[in-house]
């Protein structure tokens, strides 16, 4: 892949305003390292390559600078940004990471963040989710059975990343459910990159009905034990070839 070719959020399928698509080539492209540390663009380039406004750059070239990946200077240009600089929690960041070369040591880093929150999250959620969280969560851990062993990504997918965001944002504490976009892109990044099974396994399903059920019941050990064991499975699957075999999974589009 050269350093300003695919746009992964067209492969993904998702719709892109004009400085989206800039930024959903460019920052793939830093994250890989096609665009090294040190490497400098110029708004010129930005708006020859790209064929748009001198505004649409700068606003593209705003938005990877709040996100650490780059900084502009006077008489410089843009300069590309070391990872240290980057804000590794952004969404975007974790979606461009998790697309390029390197993705196995991202997801194994993120797999390890989850590790460290979600548990405590799941015990968290045992004592403070509604009684509307509770019920919902138990419903989706239902439908991804259904919807897992039936090999529909798609759709376990969404009730995927509505599971954990309800768990974080089920346990009351705001700090973990300011987490639940970053899982959401873990978990979306997984599947777009063919990073987990053609079918979820059945520990991982009975693992997200186990939580569920501590949830709903208020036992916050056995949510926090069953959350556990679902990271633990992920971190497992951390031998996966770091390459390309098959392109990206389009996903459908809703709504």
């Amino acid at each position: 892949m050269s350093a300003l070719g695919v746009d992964p959020a067209v492969a993904a399928g998702r719709p892109t305003t004009l400085h989206d698509r800039v930024l959903d080539v460019l920052g793939p492209a830093i994250a890989a390292g096609d665009l090294p540390p040190g490497a400098v663009l110029t708004l010129d380039r930005i708006e020859a390559r790209f064929e748009v406004s001198r505004t649409v750059a700068r606003e593209a070239v705003r938005v990877l600078e709040s996100m650490g990946l780059a900084t502009g200077r006077r008489r410089v240009g843009i300069r590309v940004q070391p990872r240290e600089q980057w804000n590794v929690f952004d969404p975007r960041v974790v979606r461009w990471r998790l697309a390029g070369r390197g993705r196995q040591e991202q997801l194994h880093s993120l797999t390890a963040l989850r590790a460290a929150v979600e548990p405590p999250a799941s015990a968290a959620a045992a004592h403070h989710a509604t009684s509307e969280q509770r019920e919902r969560l138990a419903d989706l851990a239902a439908a991804m059975t259904i919807s897992g062993e039936a090999g529909d990504l798609d759709t376990f997918l969404e009730q995927d990343i509505a599971f954990h965001g309800l768990v974080l944002r089920g346990s009351g504490n705001e700090m973990f459910a300011a987490l639940a976009d970053v899982v959401a892109e873990v978990l979306t990044g997984r599947t777009v990159n063919r990073l987990m099974p053609a079918r979820p396994r059945p520990e991982a399903l009975q693992g997200h009905r186990a939580v569920a059920a501590a949830v709903v019941a208020g036992d916050a050990d056995a949510a926090r034990d069953a959350m556990q064991g679902i990271v633990a499975e992920v971190l497992s699957r951390r031998g996966l070839p770091d390459r390309d075999p098959l392109p990206p999974v389009k996903l459908r589009r809703r709504g």
